[in-house]
């Protein structure tokens, strides 16, 4: 932690205000609710931790009573598709893909290369057709042939299409019937009989990979990985609070506030859950920012408290000084953050919308806890709150002034503005510049988790290589009543389209055809690509553009709407895309109001918000640098795809800008403060910066910790968030904030803190 200078003795008069700047406002009560509401939960402290903790018990309880959780909806072309399935009763088919090939070396380790490719072709292979007429018979027999439907080889009709290019891979493919257990059961029973086979078939390699699986390893993944997040961040939250307090019960303070309003945001949540789409993604947000904002806003009052106490005030002062100080502060930066997420909004998507509400949830929570649990509990430890201090954690922390270090640095700037100021926004411009290339584009399955993940992984990678496009092939949804025959010769004339040169190889072959009820059904459509790359999104737009007008849209009273793998993340960006420009207006504008009312100020807001621009450019262009260029690949653990979650640089706008302004309230309260006391400019901005630097650099450090515990998941986007939000809060909690902040503020000085024509 940074040093802390000795508390000196306090001045028995303000220093003078120079000559040439105005006078300052007179200190008035602009905590005045806070103050109240904190003065009287400190009076009645009982009653207070009793309302607290009743109100997370019922919370609790309530969600008991919730109903079933509500649908979601995809954008776009795909969340039509999912609305035909939903309106017919109906749910996705499950198919599944096993890759055969001659075994040219011993072993079947993850992440092989070697396989079928120099073998003999299909034709030639007596071990590779006796292996697929054996795993055929099986699916087809004993209980595989109740659990699987619709078995597809080269050696059925039009087999051709069931064999690689170079004709020496097959592939088997079928479906899994069933619905919850039952489908479980029938997974079981194909699972074993493949299982069987390939034992009876030691010379072939036959791996498996299809919806059931691939969605299988990602939800385990992605459920794996944030526990391991969680389990991992509280931990070093609590550790870094027993450094910053070298007491066990002071650091267990922050921790409860955190910890009882997200206990209560995700009660609330659960009730709410028939009405908001809110998924295990969303949830680990939620308790990030839970854990930040109930952690930082603790953190301001506590060090606040110590303050007011070191320089001898009673405790029912040094709470109420706190309130009207610290509360202020924390009151707008939690407006603030509620302001930003509620601009996600505007995306019109289901998930985000989400995480939206949970988010407001949890920081309303703890902006309450903060001013009615957090005071009573104060107050009724007392002093008593040193008393389970850590020794070897280093000195217990009570000092009035602050950190040497942030008052250098300060200092320098506030003598050099325009050197320093300079040299930081050029260091900043330079980290942003690979942003100006940035390609949005979704991992796909195989891209997001490393090929050892696991077998399935491997395998879909094997298939992939093999026969593009059919382990995420789209899923082109047809309803309505039309002739079978005719039906058959639109497919029939599918198959055609995609083997003529118009096509140009975008959509490839086994395309197969599954009925779902009467009269719905779904093809399958393998598509060039990987899944998510430009050359996907091509294979795409030529299949809803040309291909299916051309063949299912000559049918009288059909509709059809396609999704899958490449259709969902593709529809998704475009829609979260389109609406950016909307999300980024509301939140600067509301930004910019929200500052202006508080601080009084119009170069606060305009200043502010050029800072949060540059720490977030800064960030974009260290994710393109590491993710979409390839950079630190074996030190971080990943491949990269080139390019950059489509989702990632609006979520990352939306929450640093909200969390930073946290920090950047705080510090400007503590200037302000001291301006409006009567020391002058350039004394103010080193002051507030150097007494609030051990807040900020704490509470900066627990996030920047607890988003690189994502830089160690398995997969690639939660690595791009790690990085991302680490890097943009650490270099906003040094650079902008140290350096840059106390630039501007000394360039503008004594107008910083008022309106045009008022100064």
């Amino acid at each position: 932690m940074l040093r802390e200078s000795k508390p000196s003795a306090p001045s028995a008069d303000p220093p003078p205000v120079p000559p040439s700047a105005p006078s300052p406002p007179a200190r008035t009560a602009r905590g005045g609710f806070f103050e109240a509401v904190a003065a009287w939960s400190a009076r009645h402290r009982a009653l207070a931790l009793t309302g607290w903790f009743a109100l997370i018990a019922l919370t609790l309880l309530g969600s008991s009573l919730a109903g079933a959780p509500a649908d979601t909806t995809d954008p776009g072309e795909a969340g039509r598709a999912t609305t035909l399935m939903r309106e017919a009763g109906a749910e996705n088919s499950t198919r599944e893909n096993v890759l055969i090939q001659a075994r040219d070396k011993a072993g079947d380790q993850a992440g092989e290369s070697d396989g079928g490719g120099d073998g003999p072709q299909f034709a030639d292979s007596p071990a590779v057709r006796d292996a697929t007429a054996d795993l055929v018979s099986a699916l087809r027999e004993g209980d595989a042939a109740k659990a699987v439907a619709r078995v597809g080889s080269p050696l059925g009709e039009h087999g051709e299409r069931w064999l690689s290019e170079d004709r020496r891979s097959a592939l088997v493919t079928f479906e899994i019937t069933g619905a919850d257990a039952q489908f479980e059961a029938h997974d079981e029973a194909a699972t074993k009989a493949l299982s069987e086979v390939r034992e009876r078939h030691p010379g072939t390699r036959m791996v498996r990979a299809g919806d059931a699986s691939l969605s299988g390893v990602v939800e385990e993944g992605i459920q794996d990985d944030f526990k391991r997040a969680e389990y991992l961040s509280l931990p070093l939250t609590l550790l870094i609070l027993l450094v910053v307090f070298g007491s066990l019960l002071a650091a267990g303070i922050p921790l409860l506030l955190a910890g009882t309003s997200v206990a209560g945001a995700f009660g609330l949540l659960q009730l709410l859950a028939p009405v908001v789409a809110f998924n295990s993604a969303a949830s680990s947000m939620v308790l990030l920012i839970g854990v930040a904002v109930g952690v930082d806003y603790s953190l301001f009052s506590l060090r606040r408290v110590r303050e007011e106490r070191a320089a001898g005030r009673e405790l029912h002062e040094a709470l109420r000084i706190t309130a009207r100080t610290s509360g202020h502060a924390v009151l707008v930066s939690g407006l603030t953050v509620i302001v930003c997420v509620c601009g996600l909004w505007f995306t019109g998507v289901d998930q985000l919308q989400g995480l939206t509400v949970g988010t407001i949830l949890v920081v309303g929570l703890a902006l309450l806890g903060s001013v009615t649990a957090l005071p009573a509990l104060l107050a009724t430890l007392g002093d008593r709150i040193h008393r389970s201090r850590i020794p070897w954690l280093g000195r217990r922390r009570t000092a009035a002034t602050g950190s040497r270090l942030w008052e250098g640095i300060a200092g320098t700037a506030v003598r050099r503005p325009l050197l320093t100021g300079g040299l930081s926004v050029l260091a900043l411009l330079i980290m942003a510049t690979p942003a100006l290339d940035i390609r949005l584009q979704d991992a796909a399955v195989t891209e997001s988790l490393p090929r050892d993940a696991s077998v399935t992984v491997d395998a879909a990678v094997r298939i992939q290589e093999e026969f593009p496009g059919s382990p995420t092939p789209a899923r082109v949804v047809v309803r309505g009543e039309t002739d079978a025959a005719e039906l058959r010769q639109a497919v029939d004339a599918l198959h055609s389209h995609a083997a003529a040169p118009a096509a140009d190889g975008l959509l490839l072959e086994p395309i197969t055809v599954t009925p779902i009820t009467g009269d719905l059904l779904e093809v399958r459509v393998p598509l060039a690509g990987p899944g998510t790359d430009p050359t996907s999104v091509r294979a795409l737009k030529h299949l809803r553009e040309e291909a299916l007008p051309a063949t299912l849209g000559k049918l009288h009273g059909v509709d059809y709407a396609v999704s899958g793998r490449t259709a969902l993340p593709h529809d998704f960006a475009e829609q979260v895309n389109d609406r950016t420009p909307y999300v980024f207006a509301f939140i600067l504008i509301l930004a910019f109001l929200l500052l202006l009312i508080t601080f009084r100020s119009l170069a606060i807001p305009l200043v502010s918000i050029a800072l949060n621009l540059l720490s977030v450019g800064a960030a974009y262009g260290v994710l393109a640098w590491v993710f979409q260029d390839g950079n630190l690949e074996g030190a971080l653990g990943f491949t990269s795809y080139g390019g950059v979650v489509s989702w990632l640089p609006l979520f990352m706008f939306v929450i640093l800008f909200g969390l930073s302004m946290d920090y950047h309230i705080f510090i400007l309260s503590r200037i302000r403060e001291r301006w409006g006391e009567g020391a002058g400019v350039r004394d103010s901005i080193i002051g507030g910066i150097s007494s609030s630097a051990g807040v900020v650099t704490s509470a900066a450090v627990i996030m920047t910790a607890a988003f690189s515990v994502f830089m160690t998941l398995s997969a690639i986007e939660y690595k791009m968030m790690g990085v991302g939000m680490g890097f943009a809060i650490l270099i906003d909690a040094t650079l902008v904030r140290g350096v840059l902040l106390p630039a501007a503020l000394s360039l503008l000085g004594h107008r910083a803190w008022t309106l045009p024509g008022r100064g």
